[in-house]
């Protein structure tokens, strides 16, 4: 009986660590077995800013996990994020030896490789190198060159950079947790994954992933990432601006914020009032929804005055047909849909990861606080796909990373073996000790 392959995710955010464990049934979908979330403490704007408590918590939501879904865990896809995250555009060129042999996957690997060399600011280092565009003797807009005759070979790159010691905090963090981490990606691609259909990614749409610490974007177009950036305010921003606007506690203010929340303060009566119990028998304290509603909305309308700067920034603002989508815990915000079509003028909707879930599926699940973590599911898939093979309790399967390194065909190494050793090495090339 073939085996069944199973993928863990692990979302590492500001304001929640969450752990889950799938695979896919026959038709595709993702089966979700078990889940594991818990608050996390030691995040701070999407960057590891307490290694312990960062592990600790990893540690709990993969343990909740493994109970849940009866797999013994070892290796984890996930997810990066935060304010350190940056995004570059780039061609590079690629002078082939021969007009009669044929483009192979080795010089796309050779083009993307060079990239991996281009000089960064001090302490930045590249997390992705994503192709948008292949030119052949200036013939633009080929999509896959692979069997094309042509000497000079052209690419368009999306890439993106992190900082080294924010990424090398989540490698460690993952190590002591006592995982192996099998993939790193950035967290508004594994998002759009689970969320955006490809129909909407070709007629050009803008993914708002609204977390607890960042708001991030990727703008899609003719199937393509165009453009990601993160904006360093996110659902705690609203929580303190709460807090201080009101004049209470933070557990009593991310209360009103989830409970009472609304966007748009038009949209409520001014008369509705929300009561507070005093503190240690002093009296209640009573709050106008409208005023509370009035706090949220001008920070969320600062947070899109920075996503739509980004939005015309990227020179897509007219060629986004598909508007807007919102995920992310923060998206959850009544009558935020609303807002954002009203303060951008363009279309706007909630996307809900459900659309790739198996029948049966918890009701949890179809949440946009889950959109990463499955997206990242996701990813792991199609690593699999790529040739990564993974073992039921998640470990790779007789193909550990110095086997990798050294085992090849008569065409030499396979270009997801080259990468997954490219990846290792990118972790492995900083000096260890404390960061």
């Amino acid at each position: 009986m073939e085996k069944t392959e199973i993928v863990v995710a692990l979302d590492i955010g500001t304001t929640k660590i969450c752990a889950l464990v799938g695979r896919k049934d026959q038709h595709g979908k993702l089966e979700i077995l078990g889940s594991g979330k818990v608050d996390s403490v030691g995040v701070l704007r999407g960057v590891v800013s307490n290694i312990e408590k960062t592990v600790k918590g990893i540690s709990d939501a993969i343990a909740e996990a493994e109970r849940r879904s009866g797999v013994e865990i070892g290796v984890v896809n996930v997810g990066i994020a935060g304010q350190h995250i940056k995004s570059l555009q780039h061609r590079g060129i690629l002078t082939r030896d021969s007009i009669h042999d044929e483009i192979s996957q080795e010089d796309i690997d050779d083009l993307v490789a060079d990239m991996y060399k281009l000089v960064l600011p001090p302490g930045d280092k590249i997390i992705h190198v994503i192709p948008q565009e292949y030119i052949v003797d200036n013939e633009q807009g080929i999509v896959d060159p692979i069997g094309m005759s042509g000497i000079r070979l052209e690419a368009n790159f999306h890439i993106i950079t992190g900082q080294i010691t924010a990424t090398k905090n989540i490698y460690k963090c993952v190590q002591k947790a006592g995982l192996e981490m099998a993939g790193l990606n950035l967290e508004p691609i594994a998002s759009s994954a689970a969320v955006l259909s490809q129909e909407e990614m070709e007629a050009g749409v803008a993914l708002v992933d609204i977390g607890g610490g960042t708001t991030d974007l990727a703008i899609f177009h003719e199937g393509i990432i165009r453009h990601t950036a993160v904006v360093p305010l996110g659902g705690n921003i609203l929580t303190k601006d709460i807090k201080e606007g009101c004049n209470v506690m933070g557990h009593q203010a991310e209360k009103l914020k989830v409970k009472f929340g609304c966007a748009m303060a038009s949209e409520l009566e001014e008369n509705r009032i929300i009561t507070i119990p005093g503190l240690r028998g002093r009296s209640h304290k009573e709050i106008s929804e409208r005023n509370l509603a009035h706090i949220i909305q001008a920070r969320m309308e600062e947070i899109l005055d920075f996503i739509y700067w980004e939005i015309r920034r990227s020179g897509y603002e007219r060629k986004l047909i598909g508007g807007i989508v919102l995920t992310g815990g923060g998206s959850l915000l009544r009558n935020l849909v609303d807002l954002v079509e009203f303060h951008t003028g363009m279309s706007a909707r909630l996307g809900v990861p459900t659309e790739h879930l198996s029948h049966g599926y918890e009701q949890d699940m179809a949440s946009p606080i889950f959109a990463t973590g499955i997206g990242l599911l996701m990813k792991g898939f199609e690593d699999i796909d790529k040739g990564m093979e993974y073992d039921y309790n998640t470990t790779y399967k007789s193909v550990t990373t110095t086997q990798r390194s050294t085992q090849q065909d008569d065409n030499g190494p396979k270009w997801y073996e080259r990468m997954f050793k490219k990846t290792k090495e990118w972790f492995e090339a900083e000096p260890d000790g404390d960061l």
